[in-house]
This record gives C-alpha cells, sequence and structure tokens, in this order.
C-alpha cells in the first residue's frame, strides 16, 4: 500500500536517525553560537523567525530562548497540516534544542569587528539551518509560511521570504540604525548561501542536454568513457531563419551531472562534435539512476 506522507504516521526511524539527530545536534548548536557569540550582543539580525525574535528581545526585552519557541509555534502547526507529522516532531526537536542551548549556552562576544561579526555570524548560523534542513526539520518557520502563503498569494517562496526579511530590516534600521541594519542584510544573506552550500553542497546536480550530429559518439563518451546515465528523446531539429522548412529528426540526450562536471565535458564534447547545441539547467534534487561521477576520462 502506498504511503501518505503528509498525513500519514510519524517517520519514528527517520527522526531517530543517528546521523539525523547529529545534524539537529550540530545545527542547532552552530545556531546557537552564531547567535550569543555574534548577532544578539550587536543587534545584528537574520531572516525570519531569528530576526524577528532578535528584533523582539532588544525592544521588548523579551527572553530570546521564549521567543525562538513561541514564534516557531504556528509555522510548526502549519508544518504539520501542510508537510507532514514527520516533519512537524523533527522542527519541534529542532526548536526546542535551541532554545535549550539558548538558555545554558554560556558565551560572550567573540569579536568586535562588525564585518567579521556580520560574515562570520550569518555564515554559523546559516550552516546550523542547513544541517536542520539535511535532517528533515527546521529552526525557521519563514520557509513554512511561504509555502503556506504561496497559493494563496501567487508570488514565489524567494518573493514572499524577502517581503518578510524587508519589514524586519526596515524597523531595524528604524530602532538600531541604518548601518546596524546594513550589516544584517549582510549576516542575512551570508546565511542563505551558507545554507545553500550546506542543503546542496559542491556537487549542486546540473542537467545538461545535448543535441549533436554524432548522437552515438555522445552517448558512448557520457555512458562508457564518464560513467553518466543518460536518457534520450526524440526530437526535431532545423526550423532556423531563412530555411524554416528544413528539419530533421534528431536525438537529445539528457544526463544529470555536477557543475564540476560541465567544463569536462564541454571540451570532451567540443572534440567529438563543435557544432553540436548543449543547454544546461540547475535542478534542486536528483535520487537514483546513476549520479556518482567517474574520476576520469579514458
Amino acid at each position: 500500500m502506498k504511503k501518505n506522507y503528509k498525513t500519514g504516521v510519524i517517520e519514528w526511524k527517520h527522526i531517530l536517525n543517528a546521523k539525523h539527530l547529529l545534524q539537529l545536534v550540530v545545527g542547532t548548536l552552530l545556531a546557537v553560537i552564531a547567535m550569543k557569540g555574534f548577532m544578539i550582543p550587536n543587534r545584528f539580525l537574520d531572516g525570519g523567525v531569528t530576526g524577528i525574535s532578535i528584533l523582539f528581545h532588544e525592544i521588548f526585552h523579551f527572553k530570546i530562548s521564549l521567543l525562538v519557541v513561541v514564534l516557531n509555534l504556528p509555522f510548526i502547526y502549519l508544518g504539520y497540516k501542510r508537510i507532514g507529522k514527520t516533519f512537524a516532531v523533527q522542527t519541534s526537536i529542532a526548536v526546542a534544542l535551541l532554545a535549550l542551548g539558548l538558555i545554558f549556552f554560556n558565551i560572550g562576544p567573540i569579536t568586535s569587528d562588525r564585518l567579521l561579526i556580520a560574515i562570520f555570524g550569518g555564515i554559523l548560523i546559516g550552516s546550523g539551518i542547513g544541517l536542520v534542513i539535511r535532517a528533515g526539520g527546521v529552526i525557521d518557520g519563514a520557509e513554512v509560511i511561504a509555502v503556506f502563503t504561496k497559493r494563496r498569494t501567487g508570488f514565489s517562496n524567494s518573493e514572499i521570504i524577502m517581503a518578510i526579511n524587508t519589514v524586519i530590516f526596515a524597523i531595524a534600521a528604524i530602532k538600531f540604525g541604518i548601518e546596524t541594519a546594513m550589516y544584517s542584510v549582510i549576516t542575512y544573506f551570508t546565511a542563505t548561501r551558507a545554507t545553500d552550500y550546506v542543503v546542496d553542497g559542491i556537487e549542486e546536480f546540473t542537467a545538461m542536454n545535448i543535441i549533436s550530429s554524432h548522437p552515438e559518439e555522445v552517448k558512448s563518451l557520457l555512458v562508457n568513457d564518464l560513467g553518466k546515465g543518460i536518457t534520450v528523446y526524440k526530437g526535431e531539429r532545423g526550423y532556423l531563419p531563412g530555411s524554416f522548412d528544413i528539419k530533421a529528426d534528431c536525438e537529445i540526450i539528457v544526463t544529470i551531472i555536477t557543475r564540476l562536471e560541465i567544463k569536462q565535458i564541454e571540451e570532451a564534447l567540443a572534440i567529438i562534435d563543435p557544432t553540436a547545441f548543449v543547454y544546461i539547467q540547475t535542478i534542486k534534487e536528483a535520487s537514483g539512476g546513476v549520479l556518482k561521477p567517474k574520476s576520469h576520462v579514458k
């Protein structure tokens, strides 16, 4: 029977997996170090719930540990309704660990250099968020609210998150000064890049589409020399300006590679068919099939 992962039972095997638990612990620890050692002492904000928590902490003097729990509760519920029970449990554990870390982990300001604070605070909290995402949860509810509101507004996730963060940074500029808000923007973008790097890794997958007049040689290169899996679509090429009626059947060869392999394959294709048409698409995730590359070209 096919399992309904959106409303099905909690996957305790996934939650209690040693690797996932380690990612949760290390991820929340990095976030605590970033917040207590870099961001909170200098009023630097990240985006989303973390930024709102620091903002409310500075303005209303609420305990930061209480804020991260209370502000994340609605998003945990939305995640439970929209994504699934396992996600909600993972997120609850991560938020609880973050709150406990903020209570019991005592650390003072690590540096007084504002640029270093913005950069390394962003790297640490972004890496922490990325590790928690890899474990199957989040420590910031902004991603959940983006998914929830997308269908109602028609805006993309990034547009919704950017709108939320624009409000946060605007308030920070009013309350703490424009310079602090500008450093907070650096922190946010550094955190975003660090999160992407941890979640996607250096081997971010890419789809390479190849249309060549020597398709068999291209297939042999990809499969036999590089050990890649391929998919072949049947298509037509031609329809050029001035010769619209000229067309021919062709094969569209698609392979999934990492961005580190793009240059290597392009150079090999230039030898086989310098006139080959190649276009590349970035993809968020790939699984199954043959994805692991060989280390050299024969």
